[in-house]
């Protein structure tokens, strides 16, 4: 080991480390792209409420956010933890994710009706 190597962080840990975003929202991407299959990133233009904002969206549809300050850091990010990114502006949102939403209606209405008959 080197005189420095005890600081650094092992290899081979996609959520290691991407200057400009927090450790955290990292980590949450990665533990979230290693746990589904088929993700894909799709980067959010700033509104006048949010942020630039990333959008992983799973083969199934599921899908979860967090906020980038820039495009480039958007693109580390993708590169890091190894899936495609692609500019919500141009592709838009895939159909997955507004099946996967519309399901996810579906199943809040049902229960809100069984605990409603209980």
């Amino acid at each position: 080991m080197g005189i420095f190597g005890r600081f650094r962080q092992p290899r081979g840990t996609a959520a290691a480390h991407v200057r400009g975003m927090r450790d955290s929202d990292l980590a949450h991407l990665a533990s979230w792209t290693g746990a589904r299959t088929g993700v894909e990133g799709f980067v959010e233009p700033p509104t006048f409420v949010n942020e630039i904002t990333v959008v992983l969206v799973a083969k199934d549809g599921e899908w979860t956010r967090r906020r980038v300050r820039t495009p480039k850091i958007a693109r580390k990010v993708g590169e890091k933890l190894g899936i495609p990114l692609y500019d919500v502006q141009k592709t838009g949102y895939p159909q997955r994710m507004r099946d996967y939403n519309e399901r996810q209606r579906i199943l809040e209405k049902r229960a809100r009706q069984e605990r409603d008959q209980d």
